[in-house]
């Protein structure tokens, strides 16, 4: 794709990497067949290819984003199938973060908009704060239908729908705290623990924490550490973002300069896929570009890491069929697309692939919140997907796609990590039969 930025234009070091990635584009539309809003809608405004039309106008016209540009920009799901498809090796991911930061910081949003999103920032990146607002939305649940039928409310009705019958209390596994190894200690490792995963569903930390001791990995949580800024920088939040970011890289690489780690685990993939891009998010940081590499180069999720360690096979404790529902930010933003699916192999369960299993749930971190049709249609399309193998369980790697999954399922939806930890000795997750 042609491009004609000024150099002035170019002085600025996201429009310059931005430039870059446009010129990538040789617009063959090989993106618009995995594309999920693309799917729903047929609108080539709602591809990535057309999204990036949009985008180079505005960023190229030096313009304020416009109503056209925030409706389809607002409508990406952020899934980046579209990079798995595309044989150029376009990076949407960087050029729609730097779109989503430049309407943050030009357009003007209607006051609803601005309020919800304003609010959801505020709230859902810090745990104490995301507890209280669910114990509102546990009374106010039962009025969910309702809520979200009113004009104008339909957001409200979604985030009611989505909150739990009751927040978790806090555990241990939230930190700070070093957990020794059980067995001969054979490597030290920070795990995130987070901010939405351990107030909606602790035991997923528990259980890697479990698994890491019995094979002989000491975990430590390290003290100071923040929400990773995934949620602020996909709705173009970078002040919080960043500050968040720099909060828990600061807290690791103590740890990192300390006593040393082996790697960083995360067990939300959505955040995997953020901590993994410090290093570009940070580049031009000289106070932070170094750390900040440092800490996405160890960067692993539980599942690679658990690779590293060659868990011998396992019988498993049940004969359950498991759906493997691979989240976009595993699959797409990470590329790990086997290792999970071979881990629970190993541990005895039959796996099957869901079909269409490369088209987003309609999550998508705060998407099912602030785009609730899309996400709803989506949703039904991938319970309609698991129907069809018939399950036992859904198994996945991040906490979004398990909430987003839950209820319509009709069988439990359980992270990987709590079937391995359980075939390895653990406990039996809860509501498992």
């Amino acid at each position: 794709m042609q491009t004609s930025f000024t150099l002035a234009q170019l002085a600025d070091p996201d429009t310059r990497e931005s430039e870059k990635i446009l010129r990538t584009c040789v617009h063959c539309g090989f993106c618009t067949a995995t594309c999920p809003t693309y799917l729903l809608l047929g609108d080539e405004l709602d591809s990535p290819r057309g999204r990036i039309y949009l985008i180079k106008d505005m960023l190229e016209g030096g313009k304020p984003a416009n109503d056209e540009v925030v409706k389809h920009v607002d409508r990406c799901l952020s899934c980046l199938s579209c990079m798995t498809t595309c044989p150029s090796g376009v990076n949407y991911m960087h050029l729609v973060d730097h779109a989503r930061a430049h309407i943050e910081e030009t357009y003007n949003r209607p006051f609803a908009d601005k309020a919800i999103r304003a609010t959801i920032a505020a709230v859902l990146p810090y745990r104490s704060r995301f507890r209280l607002a669910l114990v509102g939305a546990a009374i106010a649940r039962p009025f969910a239908g309702v809520v979200a039928k009113i004009p104008g409310f339909e957001r409200i009705g979604a985030m009611l729908k989505l909150a739990p019958r009751f927040p978790a209390g806090r555990t241990p596994s939230e930190g700070p705290g070093v957990f020794p190894a059980g067995a001969q200690k054979r490597g030290r490792v920070a795990l995130l623990s987070g901010c939405v995963q351990p107030v909606l569903d602790p035991a997923i930390n528990e259980a890697t924490i479990r698994l890491l001791n019995r094979v002989g990995v000491e975990v430590v949580i390290a003290k100071g550490e923040s929400c990773c800024g995934s949620l602020a920088h996909h709705m173009g939040k970078s002040d919080q973002s960043h500050a968040q970011a720099k909060q828990t890289i600061d807290a690791w690489i103590a740890e990192m300069d300390g006593e040393g780690l082996d790697a960083i685990i995360i067990t939300a993939s959505g955040c995997g896929t953020t901590i993994k891009d410090y290093g570009f998010m940070f580049r031009e940081d000289k106070a932070y570009a170094e750390k900040a590499a440092r800490v996405s180069a160890i960067a692993k999720d539980i599942t690679e890491y658990l690779e590293s360690l060659k868990l011998e096979p396992v019988a498993a404790p049940a004969p359950l069929t498991v759906a493997y529902h691979s989240a976009c930010s595993m699959q797409h933003g990470q590329q790990i697309k086997v290792t999970p699916k071979t881990l629970l192999q190993k541990a005895g369960f039959t796996v099957r692939d869901v079909p269409e299993g490369h088209i987003c749930c309609g999550s998508a971190g705060t998407y099912n919140m602030l785009q609730p049709k899309l996400s709803q249609q989506l949703k039904a399309r991938k319970l309609g997907n698991i129907a069809r193998i018939a399950p036992d369980i859904v198994a996945t790697g991040n906490i979004g796609c398990m909430t987003q999954l839950s209820d319509g399922a009709g069988v439990p939806v359980v992270h990987t990590i709590e079937l391995l930890d359980w075939a390895y000795g653990g406990p039996k997750p809860a509501g498992v039969a």
